[in-house]
């Protein structure tokens, strides 16, 4: 059995760690393709609890900015046969402050040009992309909607989706909704959404969410599944890809809704629930109003249906409890 080279960029984000730890997990398990793993991380060394969780994966320090740490990769690794890149600043405010290093992080220039640098143009680029992409003016977006950002963030994920779409051959973009599910084997800093409002409605007292912004949250072991199914694709047909799908959940849902589904899975009390207008708070950063997407090419491309909100928030919590 040949052995498919994966390379995870940003391996020690949230959904970096799940997708190692999947890839890891279908080697125990027994798949029809057996994968070398390796990753990369920006400044400090990885968890060692990750390191743990994977023990044979191959990790590299990458500069995302220079593309200094790629060459290393060529020389250790070889060429990968899917790269799935999830190494983004995805925090709208930070991207407002400094657009230029945004720009430089969320466009995968030095990334593209080291594929590049191989004979061979035989990698599937996996990125991932955003639902800020829309301006956020109605319901249900498709793919092909035209994309028209309000704030940096959704700028850079749009300039990236044109540079790769004009420089690979071969590419998968996925517009991914808000991420949530259960906390990572070496627990990441960022708050988790689900967590988040678990724990501020713990506390008994009065919390505010908004009523009139929505999106589509995916859980993450579904876009995990997305991932996994693209990578078998690939590798099992090898035809060329060029794709782009909306990656959402199954339920287009506002902040108190979100907050709604956890209070009823946890029995709090829902007069906690303030509902308020997103208008009320300045987060210092334009928000689209409502960016939820229509994923009717995701669930015929992959075959793939993302569970429900309230199933997500069940799986979620349970999963916590348990670790």
């Amino acid at each position: 059995m040949s052995k498919v080279k994966i390379l995870v960029v940003g391996g020690t984000g949230y959904l970096g760690q799940h997708l190692l730890q999947a890839y890891a997990d279908a080697n125990a398990n027994g798949t029809p393709f057996s994968f070398d793993l390796a990753f990369t991380h920006h400044s400090s060394p990885p968890p060692h609890p990750l390191l743990d969780a994977i023990p044979s994966s191959l990790h590299f320090q990458v500069d995302l900015k220079t593309g200094f740490g790629f060459e290393a990769i060529s020389n250790t690794f070889g060429q990968p046969d899917v790269v799935v890149n999830c190494a983004a600043i995805s925090v709208p405010r930070a991207c407002e402050i400094d657009p230029a290093t945004a720009h430089a992080i969320n466009v995968p220039s030095s990334l593209v040009k080291w594929l590049q640098s191989f004979e061979q143009s035989s990698t599937l680029l996996i990125h991932l992309s955003t639902d800020q992409v829309y301006k956020g003016e109605k319901s249900f977006y498709k793919e092909e909607d035209i994309a028209v950002p309000v704030n940096v963030y959704g700028k850079t994920k749009v300039a990236a989706e044109q540079f790769i779409s004009e420089n690979c051959p071969n590419f998968a973009i996925l517009r991914s909704s808000i991420i949530y599910g259960p906390q990572t084997v070496s627990p990441v800093p960022k708050s988790l959404p689900i967590q988040w409002i678990d724990g501020a409605l713990a506390k008994g007292e009065k919390v505010e969410f908004f009523h009139d912004e929505f999106r589509c949250p995916i859980y993450v072991k579904d876009l995990v599944t997305i991932i996994l199914a693209l990578t078998s694709q690939w590798i099992s047909e090898g035809k060329q890809m060029q794709l782009l799908l909306n990656a959402g959940g199954a339920d287009r849902v506002s902040r108190v809704q979100m907050a709604e589904a956890v209070a009823q899975f946890r029995g709090y009390d829902t007069s906690l629930i303030k509902s308020v207008s997103a208008s009320s708070v300045d987060r210092g950063v334009k928000s689209p109003a409502d960016i939820s997407m229509d994923i009717t090419r995701l669930v015929q491309t992959l075959r793939i249906y993302p569970v429900s909100f309230e199933d997500g928030v069940r799986l979620t919590l349970t999963t916590e409890a348990r670790q």
